[in-house]
């Protein structure tokens, strides 16, 4: 039987501020799966346990994993880095892992009641949108898929709203194949049309570069310019690019 419980675990840097992650702003990344690197989110998961004079939003983080991908022992080698206790580090995450879109929005109403029980400053959702492409096939079904996500995603902005918690989540793109890509090589377009796009506060768009290096490029935001940063991954988490 599936457990709708987030279970406790106990066992950034510069691509853009963390400072412009503010409370209640919700904020999507996509990518090809290539670029895709978790230790990305892992970092946030970190930072956010930080204090305020630290850049961090010194409060818990809570993880809704739909992809099978999130990796407990990358907090413990980022959290060396931060000179941070490993064991306390994870008993300041929440954790659970999502297995259909049903069981994906069940697990906001525990996230709600963990919320007045703490207080948490960060929310993972990763990815908002793997499970919609399995439960959900083909034309036929993509109304109610399109009508299944909205609703989740006003369940999220509610959390945010309700306990002042940044939500970060995760978009899967697919090929866009038209006339111009046999020119301009194959385009991708996220997924979740207009519907992820409005829920979005902040849109940001990860490419890989060199190596280990990745691309930020702000897609649309309030309250950052259109502009691209760099960013490396690394044994210690994500860092600046070493030239």
């Amino acid at each position: 039987m599936v457990s709708f419980a987030l279970e406790r675990l106990s066992c950034v840097t510069h691509f853009v501020s963390l400072a412009s992650i503010n409370q209640s702003l919700f904020f999507t990344c996509y990518c090809p799966s290539a670029t895709y690197d978790v230790n990305l989110f892992n970092a946030y998961t970190l930072t956010f346990q930080l204090p305020l004079d630290q850049g961090g939003g010194e409060g818990k983080a809570m993880y809704i994993d739909a992809e099978g991908t999130f990796r407990p022992q990358r907090l413990l080698q980022i959290a060396e880095r931060f000179g941070l206790d490993g064991p306390d580090v994870l008993d300041n995450v929440a954790y659970a892992r999502a297995y259909n879109t049903d069981h994906q929005s069940r697990l906001l109403l525990e996230a709600a009641s963990m919320m007045v029980e703490t207080r948490f400053a960060l929310m993972i959702v990763d990815s908002a949108t793997a499970l919609y492409r399995t439960d959900f096939s083909g034309r036929g079904e993509l109304s109610a898929r399109q009508m299944h996500l909205a609703k989740f995603l006003r369940s999220l902005q509610k959390l945010a709203d309700e306990f002042g918690v940044a939500v970060v989540i995760t978009n899967q793109v697919v090929a866009q194949v038209d006339g111009s890509a046999m020119f301009a090589g194959p385009q991708i377009k996220p997924i979740g049309g207009n519907i992820m796009a409005h829920a979005s506060t902040t849109r940001l768009a990860l490419r890989k570069g060199r190596g280990d290096e990745r691309i930020c490029k702000v897609i649309s935001s309030p309250c950052l310019a259109e502009a691209e940063a760099r960013f490396q991954i690394a044994a210690e988490g994500v860092t600046d690019v070493k030239d």
